[in-house]
């Protein structure tokens, strides 16, 4: 490639990267110091782990720290069909030529942005192991496809998210895996916490709130009789935008927190039963 394709390909790819920079900060309500922590391994170049169960805040933390650092963040759901070269890139026909088409991964890495793969234990293993050089003190990415070997910039860093809840021998996460990064658990916030993420989320009143995240403490106790997963903070702010927008409340909790958890009618009975005592 000539100079100057190289430094159009480069410019191209600054202002692609500028797409993922988040314009507003995020709210996010820290609970154990996570935010401090994550900060000294972006400074650290350390990879971080997010661990815990679904709806906790574990994306919106990542999106509020990414701001907080002033670094793009690029977010890609896992799941089984992710290749390699999803993550890495590929070539692709374009008019009459062949070109390279770099993978969120390689973009990530070569313009110092935050690489976050959600529930990674959902992707094929054989596509896992290509971050394994990026997680160590080599920091590298290997692409086989164009013979090359490409180092991180300082900028870079790499975050992964999976839920412990749902570990199974087949879904899982290798130890080789696991021992490379920080790890930081999350977990439903406390119910004063949970009550304030709620009401600014949703513009409702404390109190709706506050009934509300009393509504899920007691569902999530039923999570050991039957219950797969307790309720999420935010079912609970989708209940609570749905009570602003004037549906009525048990309806509201009903649709956003009974029925998508689940499709059990005794369970479905009992958590109705919870919301009418508490509206």
């Amino acid at each position: 490639m000539s100079e100057g394709r190289a430094a159009t390909a480069s410019k191209g790819q600054e202002q692609e990267i500028d797409r993922y920079r988040i314009a507003r900060e995020p709210f996010y309500a820290d609970v154990r110091g996570e935010v401090g922590l994550f900060t000294i391994a972006a400074k650290s170049r350390m990879p971080v782990m997010l661990k815990g169960p679904t709806g906790c805040g574990k994306t919106r933390f990542v999106q509020h720290v990414a701001y907080r650092l002033g670094r793009p963040l690029i977010t890609v759901a896992c799941h089984e069909d992710l290749t390699a070269s999803d993550l890495v890139g590929r070539y692709l026909l374009k008019g009459q030529e062949t070109v390279w088409m770099d993978g969120p991964l390689t973009l990530g890495v070569k313009q110092g942005a935050i690489v976050y793969l959600d529930e990674i234990v959902e992707a094929r293993k054989d596509t896992t192991v290509i971050i394994h050089p990026l997680s160590d003190d080599r920091r590298l990415l290997p692409i086989e496809k164009k013979g090359q070997v490409i180092e991180a910039v300082d900028e870079f860093m790499l975050v992964i998210s999976y839920n412990p809840g749902y570990q199974s021998i087949l879904k899982d996460l290798k130890q080789s895996t696991k021992q490379r990064f920080m790890a930081i658990e999350f977990d439903y916030p406390l119910p004063d916490v949970e009550t304030r993420v709620v009401a600014h989320e949703a513009g409702v009143s404390p109190e709706i709130a506050q009934r509300l995240v009393k509504i899920a403490e007691k569902v999530r106790n039923l999570k050991n009789h039957g219950l797969e997963e307790g309720v999420s903070t935010r079912l609970l702010i989708y209940a609570a935008t749905l009570i602003k927008q004037g549906v009525p409340a048990d309806r509201a909790c009903e649709v956003a927190i009974a029925r998508p958890i689940t499709d059990d009618p005794d369970m479905l009975r009992s958590i109705i039963e919870v919301v009418k005592a508490m509206f």
